[in-house]
């Protein structure tokens, strides 16, 4: 468990309240504004992705991210939301970087993620460099990012 400032940082268990309340986040925050619903996605299939959550003092969410493992020692970062009452506060950088964090104690050397054209600028000032052409994904235009976590790799 990891101090983030405004809030602890820890891993969710799939089936959890915790993952029950970190799927309504994402649905409000990524799908219900697109008329889109998480809930008609086959969740079961996250049961072998790594769930975490930034939490207050008091346990309540304040903003989650889902990690899906790959070969190469790869994650793709998945449905990064925050509260929207708490955005633009800087937690959705506390998200990432303490993700990065566990992925590297992980063994983790690469995360991968589509990015909405919206976020790309977000992921590219904590080093996610654009990789290809934009792409269309749930009805919005997407770019592949990607980084390096281990200090001794470049791309």
């Amino acid at each position: 468990m990891s101090e983030a400032g405004s809030g602890i940082f820890r891993e969710i268990v799939h089936g959890s309240n915790e993952y029950d309340a970190a799927c309504a986040l994402r649905h409000a925050v990524l799908r219900e504004p697109l008329g889109l619903d998480l809930y008609q996605e086959d969740l079961e299939r996250e049961a072998s992705q790594w769930h975490f959550g930034l939490f207050t003092e008091a346990g309540h969410l304040l903003g989650c991210v889902v990690a899906l493992p790959m070969p190469g020692r790869t994650v793709r970062v998945r449905q990064m939301a925050v509260v929207p009452d708490f955005q633009r506060r800087g937690l959705g950088t506390r998200i990432m970087q303490h993700l990065e964090q566990e992925l590297v104690r992980r063994g983790i050397r690469k995360a991968i993620l589509h990015a909405r054209a919206s976020a790309a600028g977000f992921y590219e000032r904590l080093g996610y460099r654009v990789s290809g052409e934009p792409f269309e994904e749930i009805g919005l235009v997407h770019y592949l990012m990607t980084k390096n976590l281990a200090a001794d790799e470049t791309d």
